[in-house]
């Protein structure tokens, strides 16, 4: 069970663990979902996203890019291990399910090999879950057996911790593969608040479910320390050496430069980033 009451706690304890060396840099570097989201996004630009997640220091975990991008993505990446992510329902968290599911299916035919939908967190907020249910159904039928869905919940929008706890405990319940905090398009991204509500959630469907999912921080992280700390809550809350690309990610584009540069990379020696995510 999750209590509001233990979260200061668990950051404490997570801020005492966490270290920002270049050990930590390198481990943030591959659970990183390279992101460009904006609205004068070229394929070019994209190109050089994908250029980017190629780095001295491992490759990253994914790229994020939007729709019509996707198939210069997986082009750009090659046979290079890196991932292509896209998002739906984004961000306004819509309640059409079939045209979620459609618009799904579409990125999914481009060759998207990861979803990150946005959760209907409106709907849910005022009470209507059984809609938000329908719309990650029909995502992860879309997203069929092969394709990661990720579920970006919104909780900057969210005013009590435990609704963000049983958003994540909802969308894992109807096939979540990770649990993700922000868009990245409102002003409260991740908070270590809401990280720990969310990877309490995951390791209670993990124990009472036998059900496993990962967390995706989003919004906000910028600096190697931000990373090291979430690293820390979530290694507290789900064992050491659980934040690995499979069960943990940053969704982030600054970030990678500091991140380089803990490790001693000279920012000179990588192309720059492409946005603010």
């Amino acid at each position: 069970m999750f209590d509001p009451k233990t979260v200061s706690d668990v950051i404490a304890a997570a801020k005492q663990k966490a270290v920002a060396d270049a050990d930590t840099a390198r481990r943030a570097i591959s659970v990183l979902d390279l992101t460009s989201l904006n609205d004068d996004d070229t394929p070019e630009v994209i190109e050089t996203l994908c250029k980017r997640a190629q780095t001295p220091e491992g490759n990253t975990a994914a790229v994020c890019v939007y729709a019509p991008f996707v198939e210069t993505s997986w082009r750009t990446l090659g046979q290079c291990g890196v991932k292509t992510a896209t998002v739906v329902n984004f961000p306004e968290g819509g309640t059409n399910a079939q045209r979620v599911g459609d618009e799904t299916a579409d990125c999914v035919a481009k060759g998207a090999d990861e979803i990150d939908l946005v959760f209907p967190y409106k709907a849910f907020l005022n009470g209507d879950s059984m809609v938000a249910a329908e719309v990650v159904d029909a995502t992860r039928m879309a997203c069929g057996p092969m394709t990661t869905m990720k579920v970006i919940l919104e909780s900057g929008t969210f005013d009590d911790l435990t609704k963000v706890y049983e958003a994540a405990r909802l969308a894992i319940k109807h096939g979540a593969n990770f649990v993700k905090t922000s868009t990245g398009k409102v002003p409260v991204g991740a908070t270590p608040e809401t990280a720990v509500a969310m990877l309490s959630a995951i390791r209670d469907a993990r124990d009472e479910d036998g059900v496993d999912a990962g967390f995706k921080a989003s919004g906000g992280v910028k600096t190697t320390e931000d990373a090291a700390l979430y690293i820390a809550i979530a290694d507290s809350i789900m064992g050491d050496g659980w934040a690995k690309p499979e069960t943990f990610r940053f969704g982030a584009s600054g970030v990678l430069t500091a991140l380089l540069a803990t490790c001693g990379v000279n920012p000179g020696d990588a192309p720059a980033a492409t946005g603010n995510y």
